[in-house]
């Protein structure tokens, strides 16, 4: 899963060890020209993050074309400003090369954009102040572990602590962060996402379509999801959009930057 990559010593600070979420690991080691749009994309983020002030950022990526489902980001995480191991490093969890088991990892900022990405662009988006302390804090403790299922859905049902995609252990790490907390668990901090007004975005997935990603990808499962939506197509998840959207609905003090490559 992990691989090491011979680039230039500078670049240290932005790589860490590799991981490749939600696809098959490929023994194809990078282009030269994916290494330098990652490295390039890398410096403008951390850029851009030093230029906000913030000590915690969301940090989201395009990985694929989700545009059939009206989405533009796949997969998100933290970008802590001090994390213990470097500066602006990103915390997210990511399953293991199409694996239905995921971990957690601390990756440079050019890793976390060096997975077979479909646009070279970030969506930056800084909580308040206040929110900041809070979920720093909570990176600080180690509260996100405890959060952290390794059995991962893609697209696990945002109410049900079965299975785990990466955005929804991201947006489970907030509600602990920012809720009457610190929170007992996965289900307490669903019920609180719930309570506060957490709308997950509703795919439509045909049923021959959820078969054939049941049968033909470990990684997805629709078991956890509510009988009646499941049957009829309505397959309700945690996106990046939707973890967005909440954040800066309830955080009048939250902006957004977009980081993208010319």
């Amino acid at each position: 899963m992990r691989r090491v990559i011979p680039f230039a010593l500078a670049c240290l600070a932005f790589f860490g060890g590799h991981a490749q979420a939600g696809q098959t690991c490929s023994e194809n080691p990078p282009t030269a020209e994916t290494l330098q749009k990652a490295f390039r994309l890398a410096l403008k983020t951390r850029d851009a993050l030093e230029a906000s002030g913030a000590e915690i950022a969301f940090i989201g990526r395009v990985g694929q074309d989700l545009s059939q489902y009206r989405l533009r980001y796949s997969h998100l995480g933290f970008a802590w400003r001090d994390h213990p191991q470097g500066r602006w490093l990103v915390v997210h969890e990511l399953n293991q090369c199409g694996t239905a088991t995921s971990d957690l990892f601390n990756e440079g900022l050019a890793n976390f954009f060096l997975d077979d990405l479909f646009a070279w662009e970030a969506m930056i988006v800084l909580p308040g102040a206040e929110t900041q302390k809070k979920i720093a804090a909570s990176l600080r403790e180690g509260n996100f572990v405890r959060l952290h299922e390794p059995s991962y859905n893609m697209l696990a049902y945002p109410f049900s602590t079965r299975y785990q995609n990466s955005n929804q252990w991201a947006l489970e790490v907030a509600a602990d962060a920012v809720g009457p907390g610190p929170l007992s668990g996965r289900t307490e901090a669903q019920q609180w996402l719930k309570a506060n007004g957490y709308a997950p975005t509703t795919l439509e997935i045909p049923a021959m379509t959820r078969l054939g990603g049941r049968m033909f990808r470990a990684n997805i499962a629709f078991d956890d999801h509510p009988s009646d939506r499941r049957w009829a197509g309505q397959i309700d998840t945690v996106t990046v959009e939707s973890v967005f959207a909440f954040i800066t609905a309830r955080d009048p003090a939250s902006k957004r930057v977009l980081v993208r490559l010319n």
